[in-house]
């Protein structure tokens, strides 16, 4: 894509001068033409970004001239724009809109490639992406339009392949009477390289909504895509107390967002905590002039800085719009240039989510709800059916040998010190009569094979008994399952501290040989329950 563009830049210098307004044009000039259609098929577009650009097209010639359309049809005008797939023999792809049509004075500009728009502050500016998107869709494509004030319908036709081998600078224009008062453009692009079907077409649907929520919303835009109204509804807002100050009653967890990082960049929108989670939903959608750049459909922005671990409950519960000004984007408009400056933008993003007054992060990472039946039902079922395929697979070889060893006492003397210990903590307990100190350390270190050693020293002249525990966080369970996220890490812990607790109240209670089950529990985890 770099050369491509790299080409077109090259060959501005050599256009040729556009033709007077109000002129009879009879062709259209195409140069440069060869190389650059070539080389547009093979641009890195997703299909929703480049249908998106037919669409830009249309909101910005609605802009341009709102106030000549709505002199004719009074100010409830609405503009409409309707992608239509077609995927019988021969299939094609048509989009239509009734905003105001392409001048005659702009032809030149409209269909050569690389051709700078005078006015670059709406949604159409680097003069490729009607002609971008065409010749990546398809081989031949044409369009058809009026624009309003004028008395002709003009249609312009591109066969890629012929341009390329009879080398043509210049393409027909026909034309044919038509009302002065009427408007509209109407592309069709004839047997498409990419044809969205089926589950394509549900994403296609659904990025299309969000990219355009911004114009939808207002009323400004009326988007269908094979006659269906795309509308978007925003996700519910959470409403529930501050899980560290229950007290202080229930509130929602939206927040107005604002800042600036200085040399003219700017961002404004807000952030909240959905309700239910929804990581389909989840993350930023990123705006630049009320068009989505970055975060439509499923793919919101979720940078790690932010949200952590992927699958964690801030990366499932957190989500916002945020409108960027005078950041460059990317020509095919689906990504921002950030150059040094996105790091500066997530640290200032970050201290405006985890404000004293709404900590939006500590909220998300803390709050917990029960999930709905159904939801519970489609976790369990994936569950069980994973862990006992595991069990079947990995149980009939792994039982005889642990069945084989004989029982274990718990040990009494303490563990020895690790220098791969990555934390601990102690906590003092008194239970009934008895001092205890619970010792808990995360490591490693690979030499020790357990999943939870412990040892369970009696009391010494202190009185206190010593329990420690201490849970490999390289052992064969913890890679597949938890490791480096935090709270699979902190429930697998937990689940340890209770094991190793029983253990010692069993052994209170005079039960011999009570480290027998952590012993097979080790082995069983090991042997036959780690594969993922």
């Amino acid at each position: 894509m770099t050369t491509g563009f790299s080409i077109l830049h090259r060959w501005r210098a050599a256009l040729p001068p556009e033709d007077a307004a109000g002129q009879s044009v009879a062709a259209v000039p195409i140069r440069p033409g060869v190389s650059v259609l070539s080389i547009l098929r093979h641009l890195n577009y997703k299909t929703w970004f480049a249908l998106a650009e037919f669409v830009d097209n249309s909101v910005q010639s609605y802009l341009a001239n709102k106030d000549r359309l709505e002199a004719i049809h009074g100010p409830d005008f609405r503009l409409k724009v309707g992608i239509t797939v077609e995927n019988t023999a021969p299939a094609r792809i048509v989009i239509r809109d009734n905003a105001a049509g392409i001048a005659l004075r702009d032809f030149p500009r409209a269909f050569r490639p690389a051709a700078i728009p005078p006015d670059r502050s709406g949604l159409s500016e680097f003069g490729m992406g009607m002609k971008s998107a065409a010749c990546w869709f398809a081989p031949r494509w044409s369009v058809r339009t009026k624009a309003l004030g004028e008395d002709a319908e003009r249609t312009v036709r591109f066969d890629v392949a012929t341009i390329v081998r009879d080398q043509l600078e210049e393409l027909d224009i026909d034309d044919a009477p038509a009302q002065a008062d009427t408007h509209f453009t109407e592309i069709v692009l004839d047997d498409p390289f990419h044809l969205p079907v089926g589950r394509t077409l549900g994403k296609i649907k659904d990025h299309l909504t969000d990219i355009y929520r911004v114009y939808v919303r207002d009323g400004v835009l009326e988007l269908r895509l094979n006659r269906e109204l795309l509308e978007y509804t925003p996700p519910r807002i959470l409403t529930a107390p501050n899980v560290r100050k229950p007290d202080d009653g229930a509130r929602e967890w939206r927040q107005d967002i604002r800042f600036d990082l200085g040399g003219g960049l700017t961002a404004h929108g807000f952030a909240g905590l959905m309700d239910p989670m929804n990581t389909n939903r989840s993350g930023f959608a990123l705006f630049r002039r009320g068009r989505l750049i970055e975060g439509s459909g499923d793919e919101g922005y979720r940078p790690p800085y932010i949200f952590g671990q992927p699958g964690n409950f801030r990366w499932r519960r957190l989500f916002g719009e945020l409108h960027l000004e005078g950041f460059d984007v990317s020509h095919t408009k689906d990504g921002f240039r950030w150059d040094e400056n996105e790091q500066p933008f997530l640290e200032l993003l970050r201290d405006e989510l985890d404000k004293d007054e709404l900590p939006l992060l500590r909220q998300a990472d803390l709050y917990r709800v029960q999930a709905a039946r159904n939801e519970l039902a489609e976790a369990a079922q994936k569950a069980i059916t994973r862990a006992v395929d595991a069990m079947h697979a990995g149980l009939p070889e792994a039982l005889p040998g642990v069945a084989s060893e004989p029982p274990v006492e718990t040990p009494a003397a303490p563990l020895v010190p690790e220098p791969a210990i990555l934390a601990a903590r102690e906590l003092a307990v008194n239970f009934r009569d008895q001092k205890w100190l619970l010792r808990v350390e995360l490591t490693s270190d690979p030499a020790q094979g357990e999943w939870l050693a412990v040892s369970d020293q009696p009391a010494q002249a202190d009185s206190v008994q010593v329990l420690e525990m201490r849970l490999s966080l390289v052992h064969p369970f913890m890679v597949s399952f938890a490791q480096t996220d935090p709270e699979n890490v902190e429930a697998l812990l937990r689940v340890a501290a209770g094991l190793a607790l029983s253990e010692k109240l069993a052994r209170g209670t005079g039960v011999r040989l009570a480290g027998t089950i952590r012993r097979n529990l080790n082995e069983l985890l090991r042997a036959a329950l780690a594969k993922p």
